[in-house]
């Protein structure tokens, strides 16, 4: 007995929320479909603060770091003697931490929804689908083995389909819901194939046996296994992170996440900012040593791909006018960040700085950002529009609002010492001493960030106040109380000792600012403010002017650069007339052909050997006789 046997209740507690509030046909009130879920996720949220506070400081802590404990786990399906599917729970350092990151985004979520979906239709299924979200994230992180974690994964997919697609009666919602879901199928399938063919050469699925550093056994029977130049193990490692790049949206499969932001605003902050999209990163930190022992080629891609995005999502932020957008291509930025600093990093103390660093970004990344979402949902709520180009003054009308909004866009600015700050330079310091080239990405994305994060702060509560048709009023307590408690989040969640907790070896080291870096990024972030500042703080002619000037180049970014277009010509020129076609001509003339052939056959067959079934006896007694005869000198023959 370890004394973690009742974590298995954190996933449970919102199971049997999903399945209560779900099922119930009872005519209560919608509120107290929303009380009940509410008060479900607040007991997983209490329940995972104090598993955090007994793993970190009472029971984890062993002499060779932190322990990894397994409070429950049963065998759920046995393949062969060696390989089988366990359910369980797995408990180390990441696991926890994202227990309490899904657990306080979700609950603040939950009673944020109260006020924002108050009136909706289908309230009941709305919390119902908020509680089978996260029993599914849930699930993820606590899996002990890698297909455990397929099985959430896939169930990951479904309730963020269904909470996407909440608005059903809208056609560009039903529209972003399978988008999302046809994506992140493609990006599954690779992360399948990487399971099968990492199982193939491990025999094995469980997380412990696979990240052991000690027992590197399995590994030896597929080191003399390759294809195309490439051993065995690094096309798994590639084919598992497509799957961890469909779920984070990471180029080129990122292009459901800015149309999911069709979902209601609190759902984008609960896919967006800390669970979802970050699953992908967690799944890249679960499987670290698999990647940087075995698979060290698959990892310089995921440190390229990610400072790819980071850079490219950056520059379409720039250019959105939907607040939403802005953030969801902010979203995709942030991550990106995090996949590069897994990418640079190595293994154990200082050489694993970047792995810290990047579960330390996810950590104050979920907060800010959530707080941003929420902050959005917010300003929606009072003006009834996504577009920053119908707002304007709102600071006077929305004090709490504004000033939380603050808050976060300072701490995704990098500006110390709010968390964002702290979490960025870790990362720069990593990426510097990795690769000149990809700290040259991220720096340049710093000020970026800050710039397109401070026009969207300008414009929506400073310029020249627009004429309302409501009188924009502050959110109600329900909504501003989760605000302030993710803006105190976001404020002082860098100061948590992070290095010391949440490393790639499991042992805490100590890390200090390293001003050579933090110096630069926070004037750059400075830098980006005061641009924004100068051309959106008052209406100005300036920037209409700076984007025709831009003209081809600002058109292409505002149209993502039209990576949705190609897309669908790929679609619907390349894949029908050279792929969809010709199969099915194949099905229509050859598999149909075959099957309509055997039954011809039969039909001639049957017909021809009909008279046999004459039901007159005498030919039944001449065929039993003639059988026997033949069966007899047969046997006489053979004998």
């Amino acid at each position: 007995m370890t004394g973690f046997e009742y974590t298995v209740l954190i996933p449970l507690i919102p199971l049997v929320m999903f399945l209560l509030i779900g099922l119930l046909t009872v005519k209560w009130k919608p509120e107290v479909f929303g009380i009940m879920g509410t008060i479900g996720l607040g007991t997983s949220f209490l329940l995972s603060v104090v598993t955090a506070v007994n793993y970190f400081f009472i029971q984890g802590p062993g002499a060779g770091g932190f322990q990894c404990i397994t409070p429950v786990k049963v065998t759920w399906l046995r393949l062969t003697e060696s390989l089988h599917i366990d359910l369980g729970v797995l408990l180390d350092p990441i696991s926890v931490m994202m227990l309490v990151v899904i657990t306080t985004v979700s609950f603040m979520v939950h009673i944020y929804s109260m006020g924002y979906m108050k009136g909706e239709p289908g309230f009941q299924r709305f919390y119902a689908f908020l509680s089978l979200f996260t029993f599914s994230m849930l699930g993820l992180v606590l899996a002990t083995n890698i297909f455990q974690m397929y099985i959430f994964w896939e169930l990951v997919g479904v309730s963020s389909f269904l909470l996407i697609g909440f608005y059903y009666e809208k056609p560009s919602a039903v529209a972003a819901a399978k988008k999302a879901f046809i994506v992140t199928r493609f990006a599954d399938l690779g992360f399948l194939i990487g399971i099968l063919v990492l199982s193939f050469v491990t025999k094995t699925f469980d997380f412990d046996q696979l990240t052991s550093t000690t027992n590197t056994s399995i590994f030896t029977s597929g080191a003399s296994l390759s294809f195309m130049g490439m051993s065995a193990l690094s096309w798994a490692m590639l084919l598992i992170f497509m799957g961890g790049a469909g779920k984070s949206a990471m180029f080129p499969l990122h292009i459901w996440l800015p149309d999911a932001m069709e979902g209601p605003t609190p759902v984008s902050a609960l896919i967006h900012a800390a669970t979802m999209v970050v699953a992908g990163v967690y799944l890249v930190a679960r499987m670290f040593p698999v990647f940087h022992f075995q698979a060290p080629d698959a990892l310089e891609v995921v440190a390229w791909v990610g400072g790819f995005t980071s850079l490219f999502a950056a520059v379409i932020a720039m250019t959105q006018f939907d607040i939403k957008r802005v953030l969801a291509f902010s979203t995709l930025s942030q991550i990106g960040y995090m996949m590069l600093s897994l990418g640079v990093s190595g293994y154990g103390g200082e050489e694993g700085l970047g792995y810290m660093a990047s579960m330390f970004h996810l950590f104050t990344h979920a907060m800010f950002k959530a707080l941003l979402f929420l902050g959005a949902g917010s300003i929606i709520h009072a003006v009834h529009s996504n577009d920053m180009n119908d707002m304007g003054g709102l600071r006077k009308y929305m004090p709490v609002t504004h000033i939380t909004f603050l808050i976060a866009c300072l701490t995704i600015s990098g500006v110390p010492p709010l968390s964002g700050f702290f979490s960025k330079d870790e990362i720069l310091v990593a990426a510097l001493e990795h690769n000149p080239i990809l700290f040259g990405v991220e720096f340049l994305t710093a000020g970026l960030t800050a710039f397109y994060m401070f026009r969207l702060y300008f414009r929506i509560f400073w310029g020249t106040e627009r004429h309302y048709h409501h009188t924009p009023h502050e959110s109600p307590l329900v909504m501003t109380i989760p605000l302030m408690v993710l803006a105190f989040a976001s404020v002082f969640s860098g100061f948590l000792p992070f290095s010391e907790l949440v490393t790639s070896d499991k042992i805490g080291f100590e890390t200090e600012t390293h001003l050579m870096v933090a110096i630069p990024s926070v004037l750059i972030g400075v830098i980006g403010i005061v641009f924004a500042w100068f051309l959106y703080k008052k209406d100005s002619l300036v920037p209409k002017a700076i984007t025709e000037k831009l003209g081809v180049l600002y058109k292409a970014t505002y149209n993502k650069f039209y990576i949705d277009e190609i897309y669908l010509f790929m679609t619907k020129k390349v894949i029908f007339n050279y792929v969809s076609r010709p199969v099915a001509w194949f099905d229509r003339n050859v598999i149909d052909g075959f099957m309509v052939g055997i039954g011809r056959v039969t039909e001639k067959t049957s017909y021809r050997i009909k008279e046999m079934q004459s039901g007159q006896l005498q030919h039944y007694a001449f065929a039993f006789v003639a059988g026997t005869l033949v069966l007899v000198l047969s046997l006489l023959y053979f004998l």
